[in-house]
């Protein structure tokens, strides 16, 4: 099957997870016994946290590159292509292995319906994370696994891993974890094993307490990245530096956010035994796309993918440290699940000129009702996220775009504006 075949099915399925569809793992499981079981080859390190999974992932695949490691790395979502999911020393795999992955699952799947052994064909992220398995199976020695979901009943949660890693918890798709820190943290916890070692970033009171009472339920020794002591730290519009046991790191994801993220990733690493020198090199290389992520200047234009509260303060704090010499605009879309007055509280005060748009994509909210929900002064709305940057572009030079809210609306800005 050729690439845009396959990934026109994926999208058949419904992107990430379907409304109304089975979220466990007895598919996953399933459809991975009859591929022969590759989640069981290599090794492994699961990620799950709601804010800076992705980031904290990179940077670890990043420093097991620089120490010489074949490293996989599993995300989501893309921002462009499919094939930005399954990534091998940084580099996405080929529109031609990604197919042939989808080939190899999709037929399986079938299979398996026919000798009716599974109920309905696995969804978007289930068939695309066993696809990942086939890959790293093969190509991998060793692989970071973000969790898509959860963590509990995720599809990547089928790995018996070397390392697991928990970012911060906050809110986010109530729906499916539940409406309090405790049931978010306790479907995060999810992805621990009976022994397997942990490290944990700092996190609020309700939420480390079940993450550290399942840790000891299940015997792992648990690391608080936390309360690692930093010292000599600086923090400038692109990036940042600190001291952490007499090292100087240099983190090369801008925002004082990403300090916690890489202080997690250092202590990770540490664990699984890593060369100093491989870890700073890999912690200054690490690129992350559509988080902070500047692709153009004078004005400059930043993509930032902050679609929960979370994310949103951690915005605002960057605006507010670093974006004071000149005018801010937003550019900003969101889906419908969202926390949409909580962002958009905390962002739209900053920004002396709001654009307001819909990616195109299902769920998008349209802007007119973003703007009855959340009024300002100088608001704009544009149909799409193309005609928003054309209005974009008449900021002055000295300003700060930024575009934000959604994954899906900085994935389609950034494949209009970065060559």
């Amino acid at each position: 099957m050729s690439y845009p075949n396959s990934v026109r099915y994926l999208y058949a399925l419904g992107n990430e997870i379907k409304a109304g569809a089975k979220f466990d793992l007895e598919r996953m499981q399933v459809l991975l016994a009859a591929l022969g079981n590759p989640e069981r080859d290599g090794r492994f390190v699961h990620v799950a946290g709601t804010n800076g999974k992705g980031s904290t992932s990179a940077m670890i695949a990043n420093a097991l590159r620089e120490a010489g490691v074949t490293a996989g790395l599993y995300t989501s979502p893309h921002l462009a292509q499919p094939t930005e999911r399954i990534q091998i020393n940084r580099t996405p795999i080929t529109d031609t292995e990604f197919a042939k992955a989808f080939e190899i699952v999709h037929e399986k799947a079938e299979e398996l319906i026919r000798a009716e052994i599974l109920d309905a064909h696995p969804s978007y992220f289930e068939t695309v994370t066993a696809m990942a398995f086939l890959v790293f199976r093969e190509r991998a020695e060793a692989t970071v696994l973000e969790v898509g979901l959860g963590g509990r009943l995720d599809a990547t949660n089928v790995v018996m891993p070397e390392l697991c890693v928990i970012t911060p918890v906050s809110y986010d798709h109530e729906a499916l974890l539940g409406n309090t820190l405790e049931s978010i943290a306790r479907e995060k916890a999810g992805i621990l094993k009976p022994g397997v070692p942990v490290v944990m970033a700092k996190q609020q009171e309700q939420a480390e307490e079940v993450i550290l009472l399942r840790a000891k339920e299940l015997g792992c020794a648990l690391t608080r990245a936390g309360e690692v002591p930093v010292a000599n730290v600086s923090a400038g519009r692109s990036g940042s530096a600190f001291t952490l046991d007499g090292e100087r790191y240099v983190c090369g994801l801008a925002g004082r956010h990403q300090i916690e993220n890489a202080v997690t990733a250092i202590v990770a690493c540490q664990q699984l035994s890593l060369p100093a020198r491989a870890i700073q090199t890999g912690l200054e290389t690490v690129r992350w796309p559509g988080r902070l992520e500047f692709v153009s200047h004078e004005p400059d234009f930043v993509l930032e993918g902050a679609h929960n509260p979370a994310g949103a303060a951690a915005l605002a704090g960057y605006i507010e440290e670093f974006c004071s010499s000149g005018p801010v605009w937003i550019v900003y879309g969101a889906m419908r699940d969202k926390a949409i007055e909580e962002v958009a509280g905390r962002l739209f005060p900053l920004a002396e000129r709001l654009i307001l748009t819909a990616p195109d994509f299902s769920r998008a909210l349209r802007p007119e009702a973003i703007l009855q929900m959340m009024p300002h002064a100088n608001a704009s709305v544009a149909q799409t996220v193309a005609e928003a940057i054309e209005i974009a572009r008449t900021a002055p030079g000295e300003a700060t775009v930024f575009f934000t809210g959604s994954l899906f609306l900085v994935g389609e800005a950034r494949a209009l504006l970065v060559k």
